[in-house]
């Protein structure tokens, strides 16, 4: 017996250095959680799907129901998290916020991406009575890669071939407005290294893009727009060196010509994000932008 008993020590340790059977460190606080906002983190929008099928969920006191926002990191793609969630500051306005994390191109190529986020939207759905939603009134925003997916949210309402089969498919996917914040519209039309097979749009799609030009066209926000799109906010820099500014013009003409609302916010001289994106002007306009088509009139 003796002789046992080293031997269940090392095993013991071992599985605790492993993490199998160790308790689980404590989950760290939500960043610049405004006080009084209830914080729900890491809600499983797929049952038993990817570790990255994941939202956080903020939620200001109210008696009724919360129009909500959606927000979708960038990350080319590759990286990204939604623990950093510049659009908090609307739990201040009057909204619910919910942060969403969704499979990489490292995880699984498209389109896994843009089927989480639509998983993740009709969970919200299905979820809205328990968490004081407004079902009616959703509204998506993100930026770079975040743009693109909330750019294709509003774009690609009720196209089946996106969807995914992951939970809640009796709820719709579609948002009420989008904020998309520079990202790419037209995979095909980005040129240069956006073509070389190691670049995040090729990765994203499995290949480099002129060779896959069919998969590339899946992914473009543009080949999905129609007349029942919802309203768009886009906001790009003119001397952006990652996303060229033309996606967003490009964006902006096909929603135009299909008598969509659009607005492009051009900021002169403006990079790839950066403190301008979010200055209390800039800020301004998104608030406004989301008052118009997510908070109900008074007749």
């Amino acid at each position: 017996m003796n002789s046992i008993r080293p031997a269940l020590v090392l095993l013991a340790a071992i599985v605790g250095l492993s993490g199998f059977g160790a308790a689980q460190p404590p989950r760290p606080p939500a960043k610049g959680v405004p006080e009084g906002v209830n914080a729900h983190r890491d809600l499983e929008y797929v049952e038993k799907g990817h570790a990255r099928n994941k939202l956080d969920l903020y939620l200001p006191k109210s008696e009724t129901p919360l129009p909500l926002v959606v927000w979708v990191h960038g990350g080319a793609w590759q990286a990204g998290d939604k623990d950093n969630c510049p659009a908090l500051f609307l739990t201040e306005k009057g909204y619910a916020v919910a942060s969403v994390n969704y499979r990489l191109s490292q995880h699984a190529v498209f389109p896994a991406q843009i089927e989480d986020c639509k998983a993740a939207v009709r969970w919200l759905r299905a979820n809205a009575k328990k968490y004081n939603l407004d079902a009616d009134h959703f509204g998506a925003w993100g930026s770079s890669a975040g743009g693109h997916l909330v750019a294709l949210l509003g774009t690609s309402g009720g196209v089946k071939d996106l969807e995914g089969e992951a939970g809640n498919l009796d709820q719709s996917s579609r948002v009420q407005c989008v904020v998309d914040y520079f990202g790419p519209t037209d995979f095909i039309q980005m040129g240069g290294k956006h073509d070389k097979a190691g670049s995040p749009e090729s990765k994203l799609i499995g290949g480099a893009v002129p060779e896959n030009k069919a998969k590339a066209q899946r992914a473009n926000p543009v080949a999905y727009v129609d007349k029942d799109d919802p309203p768009f906010l886009i906001v790009h820099g003119d001397k952006d060196p990652a996303v060229p500014y033309t996606q967003s013009v490009l964006l902006e003409e096909s929603l135009k010509k299909a008598g969509v609302e659009v607005e492009l916010v051009t900021i002169k001289g403006g990079g790839h994000g950066g403190p301008d994106f979010f200055a209390p002007a800039k800020r301004k306009q998104v608030e406004e932008f989301l008052a118009k088509h997510l908070k109900k009139r008074v007749k």
